[in-house]
């Protein structure tokens, strides 16, 4: 049945405006971007074909170009439009920071981070230098890797952080081909920025870890030193 046939509580158009975006499956929202299918699928059967063939849709938008478009069904305009859709929340959440939205929620947090290192296939350090209201001064990656590490010097990070007249900082990383669950490496690399961190009297807010599919939060999750 195409998808113009379907109840109209069903189809991810009509249900997005009637219910809003956060009752839409990961396929409703891809299907909507996709536009159309295939002879043979509806968008949305395509957009879960391809959800289920990468392991979620984060790995999908993470995907080499050359990957994605090796699927049936998935050609350069619709390819495209993927990535518009990602970049469209990028630059939406970069607006937010620019007119004075503060950090100040774990949620936003992950959110701007995760879109930020999410299609890096190496792993890299970033860091964000904020100001006592928890507004953006600046975002940067540090240091890159490869695929499973990344080499941090603490005393670069510091520099750089005064260097914008930090107040508080946020750190984060990212593990392009494994979950976010923390390393015995990544403990102690946390453990040693937040000293260093107090004997400047910068305050240390967090440290997150974007992995394949999920984020982690030290702060949110209590971890030490938080």
């Amino acid at each position: 049945m195409a998808i113009k046939d379907w109840h109209e509580d069903d189809r991810p158009r009509e249900k997005l405006l009637k219910f809003g975006a956060a009752h839409l499956t990961d396929a409703e929202i891809l299907a909507i971007f996709l536009r159309t299918g295939t002879q043979s699928q509806s968008a949305i059967e395509l957009a879960r074909h391809l959800i289920d063939q990468f392991g979620s849709l984060a790995e999908l938008l993470a995907a080499p170009q050359e990957t994605v478009l090796a699927c049936h069904g998935i050609g350069p305009a619709k390819y495209t439009q993927i990535l518009a859709s990602l970049e469209m929340g990028t630059r939406y959440l970069d607006s937010q920071l620019k007119t004075g939205q503060a950090l100040g929620r774990s949620q936003a947090v992950k959110d701007y981070i995760s879109t930020q290192l999410r299609g890096e296939h190496r792993e890299v350090f970033a860091v964000l230098c904020l100001d006592n209201a928890l507004n953006l001064l600046n975002f940067e990656i540090l240091f890159t890797g490869g695929i499973s590490s990344c080499s941090v010097c603490i005393k670069h990070v510091l520099r750089h952080a005064l260097s914008h007249a930090t107040s508080q900082l946020i750190v984060a990383h990212n593990h392009p081909h494994a979950d976010a669950q923390p390393s015995t490496a990544d403990n102690l690399l946390t453990y040693e920025l937040k000293k260093a961190c107090d004997l400047l009297d910068i305050t240390f807010i967090d440290h997150i870890i974007v992995g394949r599919n999920d984020t982690l939060s030290y702060a949110e999750n209590c971890l030490s030193p938080f």
